[in-house]
This record gives structure tokens, C-alpha cells and sequence, in this order.
């Protein structure tokens, strides 16, 4: 059965015996209504009635399998229309409190706790400042100058003690640095970044904003639309980061008077449009559709625009959106020096480091919490011997093995993605799945149920690997583990930081086949780094003597030989971009202090940004 028959409850997914009549009319013979058997009324009515799909009956533990209804969205039917604070200019800096909007951005009270229990690890984890300009890091939220509307924000949005990412970024951006931040994922990235921008246009909405109609009178189709002049605009690599980040901004500028709105591609654009056109100043964006609204100057324009966040920098950029994001990255309109660059990923490879060459001011702050590209102990990693032929047993009996949980499922292409609904939906398990070929509206049903707890079985291709961000993910399986044509042990790395998210514990296993020996010794590094239990088909990939203690990893996916790892700060010199210190605190041999260092492995690009479907 192909996963497209699971079509909503009385959507008719095959019918036995159509009516003749109608079949006879359809092809106009008469030899063929004289073939075929006579009708009655009782016929007429059963076509009539709603066909109803059989569901299988639900695995001991699990909530009932449910076929897809992609009816079942909120009254904004699209996750872009979600209800937003809107301002009506009848209150000072900051506009009054609405507690129904309240409890639907941020929920009930008692379940506000966003960090899990066991933070002390990732509270821990140190944090290197590498580059020209260093930062007196916060201890808590109280200390970094927040806005008494936006503390409270933050403590709605579940967030009581600052990340290590958090600690430095806050005062950075406060203080109007550029920053590049590379942290593990799972860290609190997003919030690092939301929080002190936001914090530092609070107040000053109607100074700094475009002018836009009163949402409370402002009639669609009737009133004049407005152009939309964002101050803030966040770049991320696919659509389900993008309404991710733009669910957490609605948060962030609950009474800010600053108008969050996002963009996507699949997406209706009329809708978007139409979102634009109420006024924006918080703009979270894929690079192909606000390539495409940079192309309508009617519709939008950056000439007010004073921050440029890059999400998930490394994911987007690849060869295919290097035009895009180049074209994004000059601000439009903005004369040089007026706005201001953010650069956050797990990784950061060479194409990042010219990027970030191009675009920083000279006086910025480098951010590196633990290794590039790593992944912290709160998650649990289990590596799994499997026979390919058995592996969808293999998962189907560890599935059946543990509680039931919210587990997210990883695959390498769309095909096994849609062959692994099928083979767990007949097997009475509550799944889903979502990949580039699927339509925006089915990928964000799906997100939906998984969400909410009604499919809490996600199978997910790489759209999903990055930055998305679901609370109780306890559970991550490679059902294949990423190979190096699918990012290597990066990809990895997001794929297991869906799980143990900002202080959580997670759980992390990976089905390992005999195609999956090329990735198999940077994986035994990853296991060694994070002090789990090393498999004995993966001893014989333990580095011996030094090498074992001082762990090797190539974070740069495009490695280049000319590029020396900076081990320690950034030094002084002619060089704004200062020179890579070695442990000993002398300057490396090369003048470029991004560089990282090499290993026997060199993994393929990763998957392409989610904007433009790719091929298995």
C-alpha cells in the first residue's frame, strides 16, 4: 500500500463493484451496459455512503493508528497565519497583556518547564572566545539588562537558567557586536539570538518601525496593504525551522509591538503576501522565497533592516544557494556597516568561514561552545549490528521493546521513507512521515500530530535533521545511518540533537550495516568523545596512544589543507581576523585562524536545503 492511500476518514480508497450505469454512460457503448449487470436503488445509495478506510488495530501501548486527515489545522489552517501579538497603539512602549493569547502562545503555567532536569552537563560545557573582541558572560537572566516585559517573556517561554550559548550571546548582541556562534545543537541557539535583538528594539517599536495599519480595524482587500520593512530578519534552510523559529518569535514579541511574520516555500505565497502586507518587522525566512519577495520591491524592502541572522549557516551553504544567500546578505538597500550579522550553526565549515569573512565587521565576537560539530552526554548512543534484509524487524521489535515515546525515525531517501510508513502503519504503530516530496500542507500535519502526541512515530528524511526543535523527543533511531554522501557524522550530530534538547536526556540508537563501514571510525571517535559504550564490531576502530587521547575530527566537510586548526584564541597582529594559536598559545603556521584539523575522513556535502526538492 502506498502511503498515499491513507487519505483522510471517508475518502474513498477503493471501491468494489462501481456503478455500472455510470461506467456504461462513461464510455458510451452499448455492448458494454449490456455486458454488465443490472442495477437498483440499494446500489445508488451504497455509493453513497462514506467508505470508511480499515485502520489497524493499535500495537499494545501505542495510541490508535490514525489515517491521514489533513483537515484536522488550527482555524489559521496555515502554520504562517498563526495568531501573533498585534499592537492597536492605544498603550505606551509596550502593549498590554492578553492572557487568552497568553496561554496559547506560551501554555498552561505548571507545564512551562522548557530545560530538563539534568542541565548540570551542558551547563558545564566550556565555551571558547575566539575571536578579536571577548565578553563578560551572563549568570543568569536577571543580569543581562533584559527589559522587565521580555524577562517575563523569557520565564513564560520555559527558560529559567541561560545555556552556555546563551550566556555569551546575550551580552554580545546587547553591547552590538556581530556575532558567529558554534554550538552543539540542542544548546538554546535560537533563543540566544531572539532574546537580546528583540530585547534591543523593545520600546522603541514606534521609532524604529515602518508605519502599518491598526490590525484591530484593518480590513483585508479593503484598506490599502502596507510594504514590508522588517528590522530583523532570520535566514534558516528549510520550512519546518522556519515556522519552528517563528513559533518562538511569536513568543519573544509578546508585547513588543514588533510584528513577526514568515516565509516559505510550498507555502500558499497569496496568504504570505497578505501577511506582509499587514506590516512586518521580525521577518524568519527560507533563502528561496525571500529571494523571491527580494525580486517585488512592492511587497518588500530591507531599507530599515538592522540584524541579519543566518541559521544553520553550514546547511545553506552549498552551491545552490550561494547566489541567494550572497544577494540576502548585502541587505538590499542598507549602506555597509548598518546592520548587523549573526552566524549560528553546529558546524562550520570553510564556505561559512569566507561568508562570515565577507559580510562581520572587524571587531566581532567568536563563539565555540565545546568541539565543532559535536554532540553532548546528556544523549545516550546505542550502536546496532543489523542485517539489511531484517532491519525493518529490527526496528519494529525495538519499538516493541521499549515504552512507548515520541521518536522521530531517520532515513537516507523519500522511497524508504514512504516504505517504512506503510510497513509501520500495517503494523498497528501511530506514525508518520514528511519529506521534501511531500505537499507544505501534508508536511505540516504532520509536524502537527507529531507535536501534539497523535502520531508521536515521526519517520523523517534530513528536512527534519535540522534545528527543529519538538519538547520530549526521547528518541532518535538511524534507521540509516547517514552516509557520506548524506553529511557523514555531522549529519549525525543533528539527527541524535533532536533528543536530549537543552538539558534533557535522550536516547539515541543507530542500525549499523556492512555499507555503513566508511562512516564507521569517525563514528567509534564520536562514541569515545562522549564517553559512551563502543560496540565490539566497532573495537577494532579504537585509535591507539596519543591518538586516543587526544581525539581527531575533521568538522569541515570541504577540508582545505591551507587551513590549520585554531586550537586556542584568536591572536593579535594586522589581521582583524587574528591568527590560530596553538595549545602552547603560539601562533599556528597559517594565517587563517578557521581552520580545523584534518582526519582520514572527508564526508560529502550534506543533503540540500529544503527550499528545492532533491533527488534520493
Amino acid at each position: 500500500m502506498d502511503s498515499s492511500d491513507r487519505g483522510a476518514p471517508g475518502a474513498a480508497t477503493g471501491v468494489t463493484g462501481a456503478h455500472p450505469v455510470e461506467a456504461a454512460g462513461a464510455w458510451g457503448t452499448a455492448d458494454l451496459s449490456a455486458a454488465l449487470p443490472a442495477t437498483d436503488e440499494s446500489a445508488d445509495q451504497a455509493l453513497k455512503l462514506p467508505v470508511v478506510q480499515n485502520v489497524p488495530k493499535a500495537l499494545n501501548g501505542w495510541v490508535q493508528p490514525m489515517p491521514y486527515d489533513y483537515s484536522d489545522s488550527p482555524g489559521n489552517e496555515w502554520d504562517g497565519n498563526a495568531r501573533v501579538y498585534e499592537w492597536d497603539g492605544e498603550v505606551g512602549d509596550i502593549g498590554p497583556e492578553f492572557p487568552d493569547l497568553e496561554l496559547q502562545l506560551f501554555g498552561d503555567p505548571e507545564q512551562r518547564q522548557s530545560q530538563g532536569i539534568d542541565f548540570t552537563k551542558i551547563a558545564v560545557i566550556e565555551v571558547f572566545q575566539e575571536g578579536p573582541v571577548r565578553v563578560q558572560p551572563i549568570s543568569k537572566f536577571e543580569d543581562a539588562g533584559l527589559h522587565p516585559a521580555m524577562l517575563k517573556n523569557v520565564y513564560m517561554s520555559g527558560y529559567n537558567v541561560p545555556t552556555p550559548i546563551q550566556r555569551y550571546c546575550l551580552p554580545a548582541i546587547n553591547m552590538g557586536y556581530d556575532v558567529i556562534a558554534i554550538a552543539q545543537t540542542g544548546s538554546g541557539k535560537t533563543a540566544a539570538y531572539l532574546i537580546p535583538i528583540l530585547n534591543k528594539l523593545m520600546g522603541k517599536a514606534k521609532k524604529l518601525a515602518a508605519p502599518r495599519p491598526n490590525p484591530a480595524t484593518y480590513r483585508p482587500g479593503i484598506d490599502p496593504p502596507v510594504r514590508a520593512e522588517p528590522l530583523v530578519v532570520v535566514v534558516c534552510p528549510s520550512r519546518e525551522l522556519a515556522v519552528q523559529i517563528f513559533n518562538e518569535a511569536r513568543k519573544f514579541c509578546y508585547r513588543t509591538m514588533l510584528r513577526p511574520c514568515v516565509l516559505y516555500g510550498g507555502g500558499p505565497i497569496r496568504d504570505q503576501i497578505e501577511q506582509l502586507q499587514k506590516g512586518c518587522d521580525i521577518l524568519i525566512t527560507s533563502p528561496g522565497r525571500m529571494k523571491d519577495m527580494m525580486d517585488r520591491p512592492q511587497i518588500l524592502t530591507l531599507r530599515r533592516l538592522r540584524y541579519m541572522v543566518i541559521d544553520e549557516a553550514d546547511e545553506m551553504l552549498h552551491d545552490d544557494w550561494s547566489e541567494e544567500l550572497g544577494t540576502i546578505m548585502t541587505g538590499g538597500e542598507q549602506e555597509e556597516g548598518n546592520i548587523k550579522y549573526m552566524l549560528f550553526s553546529a558546524t562550520f565549515p570553510k564556505a561559512a568561514r569566507d561568508l562570515a569573512k565577507t559580510h562581520l565587521a572587524e571587531d566581532y565576537v567568536r563563539l565555540r561552545v565545546g568541539r565543532a560539530g559535536s554532540s553532548h552526554e546528556n544523549i545516550k548512543q546505542n550502536v546496532i549490528l543489523t542485517d539489511p534484509s531484517m532491519k525493518k524487524q529490527a526496528l519494529f521489535d525495538l519499538l516493541h521493546s521499549l515504552p512507548p515515546t515520541r521518536t522521530i525515525i531517520f532515513v537516507n531517501n523519500k522511497r524508504t521513507a514512504d516504505e517504512l510508513d506503510d510497513f509501520m502503519f500495517n503494523k498497528g504503530l501511530p506514525c508518520a512521515s514528511i519529506h521534501s516530496d511531500r505537499t507544505q500542507k501534508e508536511r505540516e500535519a504532520a509536524m502537527r500530530g507529531f507535536r501534539s502526541g497523535t502520531t508521536p512515530l515521526l519517520i523523517a528524511t534530513g528536512v527534519s535533521a535540522r534545528g527543529i526543535d519538538v519538547r520530549n523527543v526521547m528518541h532518535v533511531i538511524n534507521y540509516d545511518l547517514p552516509s557520506l554522501d548524506y553529511g557523514g557524522i555531522e549529519e549525525y550530530t543533528h539527527r541524535i540533537g533532536r533528543t536530549g534538547r537543552i538539558g534533557h536526556r535522550g536516547l539515541a540508537t543507530s542500525f549499523y550495516t556492512e555499507r555503513d563501514e566508511p562512516i564507521a571510525s569517525v563514528l567509534t571517535r564520536t562514541l569515545l568523545e562522549t564517553k559512551q559504550d563502543v560496540p565490539d564490531f566497532l573495537q577494532q576502530y579504537i585509535p591507539e596512544g596519543d591518538a586516543r587521547i587526544n581525539l581527531k575530527f575533521e568538522a569541515d566537510s570541504d577540508f582545505d589543507e591551507n587551513d590549520v586548526a585554531g586550537a586556542g584564541d584568536a591572536g593579535g597582529g594586522d589581521d582583524p581576523w587574528g591568527t590560530a594559536a596553538n595549545g602552547n598559545g603560539d601562533a599556528a603556521a597559517s594565517e587563517d585562524p578557521w581552520g580545523q584539523a584534518a582526519s582520514n575522513e572527508k564526508p560529502a556535502a550534506p543533503e540540500a536545503a529544503e527550499d528545492e526538492p532533491s533527488g534520493w
